[in-house]
């Protein structure tokens, strides 16, 4: 287990609490209660490559055959610009920043979710990519507050 994945480390979905009492919970079967729940969890999974669980959370009738492992993509930091749930539908609009290498990225995304036997499921989302090119003075876009030059881009 590595210091990402320790239960009292902090939740990569950005609420600032420790993974275990946040989407850990979920990582281990307790079904998310709410549509951006979900999302933040989902976020998670993809953070520390939890391929399984994206994919038991993803809706049966858009679920893709195989999710690769992603060693090449790390995602740091997760928006929620809007969310609303009605009933047993669900929408979450969200940014999450993304590095590749020495690429920066965000994808924009305003997903929906569907709720079925007291789980929700991701269903399916309309994202677009935008490329990133952080200068050294420039914020960070992992969203530490930090100088660029004094933070990310020091790897």
């Amino acid at each position: 287990m590595t210091c990402a994945t320790r239960p009292d480390s902090a939740c990569p979905c950005g609420s600032r609490r420790a993974l275990a009492e946040c989407c850990g919970r979920y990582h281990r079967g307790e079904p998310a209660p709410s549509p951006e729940a979900l999302m933040r969890s989902r976020f998670s999974a993809f953070a520390l490559d939890l391929t399984d669980y994206l994919r038991e959370t993803w809706h049966p009738s858009t679920r893709p055959a195989s999710l690769p492992s992603d060693d090449a993509t790390r995602w740091v930091r997760l928006e929620i610009l809007d969310h609303e749930e009605q009933g047993d539908r669900g929408r979450v609009h969200f940014r999450a920043t993304f590095q590749e290498g020495r690429r920066w990225g965000v994808l924009e995304e305003a997903s929906r979710f569907v709720q079925e036997e007291g789980r929700w499921f991701y269903l399916d989302g309309e994202p677009s990519v935008t490329r990133l090119k952080p200068g050294r003075n420039d914020a960070c876009p992992c969203g530490s507050g930090r100088k660029f030059k004094a933070c990310c881009g020091l790897r």
